[in-house]
């Protein structure tokens, strides 16, 4: 059953699905890590591809940016295709003085200022947390993969944080208890509880406010790629 977003039909999308934003992304991790790759979705250019890894079966989508679009896709993934896990991952910036840099995170929970639930199901949320089980599963790989992350809160912004006037101010609507400033993590977190489903997220900082280093594409790639590896590990 194609939706008006998704034109695969009702098993062409795995259980599981790795949802990275960018479709050029998406097409990377398909094509250099998955097997039998098969591209079931190209509306709106959000790529999906469906393959194996180590023979676990998985689909790899773009979720496209901000919560609104995480919203439809997940929406969609969960109810129409009966995905049952979800793990966003991507990029994210921070002003929390312990990040930094190439840091990967795994998100606790996500809070957020928007009014996505009170449109979606008339509620006022502004907190989710992720799924502990999945959220532990990923803990687990990291260590065994010898990979260090840290695990803590997230900022879920309807804006892009380095386009504000007054940083300043916009830090003072947070505490520093967040580790990372990201656009889609509470939409998924959301829509997961309301079907009773699991999702996590994994992020690689490149913006930080206490790291002014900048890093060359290639190592911005190694990192994406160590995070990359971490969450399909974690499927298996």
């Amino acid at each position: 059953m194609a939706t008006v977003h998704n034109e695969a039909n009702k098993g062409d999308i795995a259980k599981i699905v790795i949802m990275p934003g960018d479709p050029l992304r998406a097409k990377y991790i398909a094509e250099t890590y998955l097997e039998n790759v098969k591209l079931v979705n190209k509306i709106r250019n959000l790529y999906a591809y469906t393959g194996t890894y180590k023979n676990k079966e998985v689909t790899v989508m773009a979720s496209g940016m901000g919560i609104p679009s995480m919203g439809i896709y997940s929406y969609e993934l969960y109810k129409f295709y009966d995905v049952e896990e979800i793990i966003r991952i991507g990029t994210c910036g921070s002003f929390n003085k312990d990040i930094k840099i190439r840091d990967i995170i795994l998100s606790q929970g996500a809070y957020s200022k928007t009014y996505f639930p009170k449109l979606l199901d008339n509620e006022m949320v502004d907190y989710v947390e992720s799924d502990k089980e999945l959220n532990e599963k990923i803990i687990n790989t990291s260590k065994e993969k010898n990979i260090n992350i840290k695990y803590g809160k997230t900022i879920t912004s309807d804006v892009f944080d380095v386009y504000v006037d007054n940083k300043e101010e916009f830090e003072n609507n947070y505490s520093d208890e967040y580790l990372s400033v990201e656009m889609e993590a509470f939409a998924l977190f959301y829509v997961a509880k309301k079907f009773n489903k699991k999702a996590s997220c994994l992020m690689t900082v490149v913006d930080s406010k206490y790291d002014t280093n900048v890093i060359s594409s290639e190592e911005r790639q190694t990192s994406l790629d160590e995070m990359i590896t971490l969450a399909l590990d974690s499927i298996l």
